[in-house]
């Protein structure tokens, strides 16, 4: 079955910015333009182009014409539980370099999130995430002990942890996530490619199961230069607006 029209217009407007063709700072067509190229309804392109905001690639929108934004790569918060998905999701290749998956007792920060006394056992797993073979962000993960144990048999160089566990029945339903900055560490310094004290965008997560009980915890620090962060906001029917910085996230 062919993808609906407006996904095709995303597709391949997003396919020029990605090849230079659309350059940072650049406005695309107007909506008529756009309309007449593709032989679509002007609903058909605001659909279209609404994706590519939620990416991160295009801003503008509220009466001013969208422009190209630079090159890092926008991740909207409702994808942001995999980042395997994410990426094939905007036509990049997806990959990773597993530096370690280890049994050992947890730190402080991961027993408090995981509700455990400190030292509990866990399996925590330090992977370098890549796109189109660039490194993007350092990922530290610690999961629950009988979650985590299931990861022994199985290469996470080999695709996305979140698949395998589904795939073994864990019940990863939802996740709540924290967005800060911090400076760059040794290690950080190291695996991505840049200076010590560098600054990076860090997410922090909370996972848990449909009934509440938290599963993991991972630490995600992104090279601010090669990804972005979207966050989409509506007026809810009530009067005023509210903002929640704990998202929420429930998985599919």
């Amino acid at each position: 079955m062919a993808a609906p029209l407006h996904a095709r217009v995303a597709v391949e407007l997003r396919e020029q910015i990605q090849r230079g063709e659309l350059p940072p700072g650049t406005p695309l067509p107007s909506e008529a333009r756009l309309s007449e190229r593709f032989a679509a309804s002007r609903g058909t392109i605001r659909s279209a182009l609404a994706a590519l905001r939620r990416e991160g690639l295009i801003g503008g929108g509220q009466g001013r014409p969208p422009v190209v934004r630079d090159t890092a790569v926008g991740q909207p918060f409702e994808t942001l539980l995999s980042f395997t998905a994410w990426a094939e999701q905007i036509g990049k290749v997806p990959g990773q370099r597993t530096i370690e998956v280890a049994r050992r007792g947890a730190s402080t920060a991961a027993s408090e999130v995981l509700r455990l006394q400190e030292g509990t056992p866990v399996v925590e797993v330090l992977r370098l995430r890549l796109l189109d073979g660039e490194p993007v962000m350092l990922e530290r993960a610690n999961f629950v002990l009988e979650v985590g144990r299931l990861l022994f048999d199985f290469d996470p160089d080999t695709g996305s942890i979140y698949a395998h566990l589904a795939g073994q029945g864990v019940d990863l339903h939802s996740a709540q996530h924290t967005m800060d900055a911090v400076a760059a560490d040794e290690t950080d310094a190291e695996l991505l490619g840049i200076k010590m004290g560098a600054p990076l965008l860090r997410e922090r997560r909370r996972a848990t199961s449909a009934d509440g009980v938290p599963l993991e915890y991972s630490d995600d620090r992104y090279r601010p230069d090669r990804v972005t962060f979207t966050i989409d906001n509506a007026r809810p029917a009530s009067s005023g607006i509210t903002h929640d910085l704990r998202i929420l996230k429930e998985t599919s």
